[in-house]
């Protein structure tokens, strides 16, 4: 399958038609799709490449945003801005994205892992807006590789106590002590930064406010989906170190995501705001996934997927915004709904969606997080409380400040919409609300038992009654 994809994707940048490779990005996510089993455990592929429910979840995430990133990129094809280099950059990135996803083995992973730094800098640079973007790709190439290298002499540490580095062995380091947790510190780091948490996210709003469209949508779509990605495959490793320590990851996911709330209200441009927002919701996904439980998981994959979805349709109506009227401040892009009603109601649907209000799959997520986290300790309650007042508080500023208000006198006509622009919405729109009615095709937990340990436990049985329920009961 895996070749197949990659003959798939040269073959189109051979014949460089912008149409054929929108057309084969969909026909290759209706394929993968089909040749993947929702049931299987571990899925061989070869070479060090598998899949298990959780990367068949993120693999054809990754095709259907690199399919609406082609769709939305148009103006690159229209302006000629070399555009035969802008598809094979992108589908390169896809590749790397999914041996990533695919791999089954921790070094081929740390490979594949910063092999997609490469391409996500030159989009950034070669298709960028302001001279800035040079200093946004330095901050993003080096908060990542800074991050990144502690992790690799960790892999290699691992290999020669444990004698293997396969995701798919039931290794775990016990003990408590100085080296442990050196060796647990220096193997989430880079995952952290890459989500990111609070104090290693300055990378994130200046390489989102210098990007392309491109770049906005798979760094918000799939490349912060590293992080939690991997935190899930290496925190099974360190269980017991994880149960002493998640204290503190946790409360500063918490707060962190708390202050970047607050820090939300006081952005003036629409890609900054989707950019701190991103590292609000990636704190939720954080502090779940470190309290190592069924509901956790579960809730942080769930967000992943809807905030993939979300986050990159709001990048994309910013950059509509900014094609036509040459601004991205929301100072001077007041009163939208005048000049485009249409699209007015576009920017309301992704906005209840990324505050979680049903029936998007982020309010499944929010539910399955906030569980998880309320039942790891109480005193988070008022923190979780704060976090989603503010999430609501500042995507209503966002809306309402855009499209409400008097309209600048510079601005004095432009088109409501395009055809092709409403396509690549709907296409954001539609997964982000239709998937709750199946919520079992983006929940991994019962494939990822097997990888998981403490806490976990305890809750499955619970958990898997409830779920049990709620399925049998869309059914009937």
């Amino acid at each position: 399958m895996l070749k197949f994809i990659f003959m798939l994707m040269t073959l189109m940048y051979f014949v460089e038609s912008w149409a054929l490779v929108q057309t084969g990005l969909l026909f290759t996510f209706f394929i993968t799709a089909l040749l993947c089993n929702h049931d299987f455990k571990i899925f061989s592929l070869g070479l060090s490449l598998g899949m298990d429910h959780l990367s068949f979840i993120l693999v054809l995430l990754s095709i259907w945003i690199m399919a609406l990133i082609v769709i939305s990129s148009t103006q690159v094809k229209m302006s000629f801005n070399f555009p035969s280099f802008f598809l094979m950059t992108n589908l390169l990135l896809l590749f790397f994205l999914v041996l990533t996803f695919s791999a089954t083995d921790y070094l081929f992973f740390y490979i594949a892992f910063e092999a997609s730094l490469v391409p996500t800098l030159i989009l950034i640079l070669g298709w960028g807006y302001q001279p800035e973007r040079i200093q946004a790709g330095v901050y993003m190439l080096f908060y990542t590789l800074f991050a990144s290298l502690p992790l690799l002499v960790s892999l290699l540490f691992m290999y020669k106590t444990c004698g293997t580095l396969s995701i798919s062995s039931e290794y775990n380091i016990s003990g408590v002590n100085f080296i442990s947790m050196i060796w647990f510190i220096s193997s989430i780091m880079a995952f952290i930064v890459k989500l990111p948490m609070y104090f290693f996210h300055l990378w994130l709003p200046k390489a989102h406010v210098e990007a392309p469209v491109a770049g906005s949508m798979i760094l918000a779509g799939i490349l912060l989906k590293l992080g939690g990605y991997g935190l899930i495959r290496i925190l099974p490793i360190f269980s017991e170190m994880n149960k002493n320590i998640s204290w503190l990851w946790i409360s500063m996911s918490i707060v962190g995501g708390f202050f970047v709330s607050v820090i939300c209200l006081r952005q003036v441009d629409m890609k900054s705001l989707i950019a701190y927002s991103s590292v609000a919701h990636m704190s939720l996904v954080l502090g779940g996934l470190l309290t190592n439980t069924w509901w956790g998981v579960n809730g942080a994959t769930v967000i992943m997927v809807g905030h993939g979805l979300c986050s990159s349709g709001l990048f994309c109506m910013a950059n509509m915004v900014y094609e036509r009227t040459g601004s991205r401040s929301l100072l001077v892009n007041k009163g939208l709904l005048n000049f485009m009603p249409s699209m007015a109601l576009w920017w309301f649907l992704l906005s209840i969606g990324n505050m979680a209000a049903p029936p998007s799959i982020n309010l499944l997520g929010e539910i399955n997080l906030i569980m998880s986290l309320v039942g790891w300790s109480k005193n988070l309650m008022l923190g979780i409380c704060l976090l989603s007042f503010f999430s609501a508080a500042y995507t209503l500023y966002l809306y309402s400040l855009s499209q409400h208000g008097t309209y600048s006198s510079t601005v004095n006509s432009c088109c409501s919409g395009k055809v092709r622009e409403y396509l690549v919405l709907g296409l954001h729109w539609l997964p982000l609300n239709f998937l709750i009615l199946k919520g079992s095709l983006i929940m991994p937990s019962f494939c990822l038992m097997c990888f998981m340990t403490g806490p976990m436990d305890h809750n499955y049985k619970l958990a898997q009654c409830i779920f049990n329920f709620y399925f049998n009961f869309q059914k009937n």
